[in-house]
């Protein structure tokens, strides 16, 4: 048995994910709305602890635990959402997955089932697979300087889109897609559901694959 003590600080949008962005630049309509949605996202993330107890599952070489359903449907997204948490007294920081009906999951390894996890004000980095790293690395100073603008949850997204697939021809293309939608000023990957479970080594047609046993 696993227990869980989380506190989220995402907010939510029309596409099931967002948080609060980057603090704003001076000037533009487009700065204040930014910083206006900043503020309401900080007044939202406020929240008291989720506190679970879930059983561990394998999932081929892959230990999760999924959350119990009163506490996902605490959360604020049916998509990724940041949290912290203590292992034996160090912080630690990582992102629930969504696991396509609605709710969460998170992989843990032996370490982290004996974890209490805490509030989460900020999102990690993602860590940015090698070719699309590559392709960053060569693209104009325009896309790397809006690389660098975007908030992390946006670049979790656009990683998360690249990484859902184990077609090399597919994964290719999205990112030259990824180079060339952020030439054009997008932040984030479009028509892409960030609720469903996107994980290859876990997920089939979109939904976490259930535990054995369940």
């Amino acid at each position: 048995m696993w227990s869980g003590d989380l506190r989220h600080h995402a907010g939510t949008s029309a596409c099931g994910t967002r948080t609060a962005a980057s603090p704003a630049r001076a000037g533009g309509p487009a700065e204040a709305k930014s910083r206006r949605y900043n503020e309401l996202m900080a007044r939202r993330t406020e929240v008291s602890a989720i506190r679970f107890e879930a059983t561990l599952h394998p999932i081929d070489t892959w230990t999760i635990v999924r959350l119990p359903e009163k506490a996902s449907a605490k959360l604020p997204s049916r998509g990724q959402v940041a949290v912290q948490g203590t292992i034996n007294g160090h912080e630690f920081q990582t992102v629930l997955e969504p696991d396509g009906r609605s709710g969460h999951w998170i992989r843990v390894d032996e370490k982290l089932q004996r974890t209490e996890i805490e509030p989460a004000r900020d999102w990690p980095e993602p860590n940015v697979p090698q070719d699309l790293e590559a392709a960053l690395a060569t693209a104009s100073q325009q896309i790397q300087d809006l690389w660098d603008d975007i908030t992390p949850m946006a670049r979790w997204e656009w990683v998360r889109w690249v990484n859902a697939t184990r077609n090399p021809d597919t994964r290719r293309r999205r990112v030259e897609v990824t180079i060339s939608k952020m030439s054009s000023g997008k932040r984030r990957p479009c028509c892409f559901n960030l609720a469903a479970c996107t994980n290859p080594d876990v997920s089939r047609n979109g939904k976490l694959i259930e535990p054995k046993g369940q």
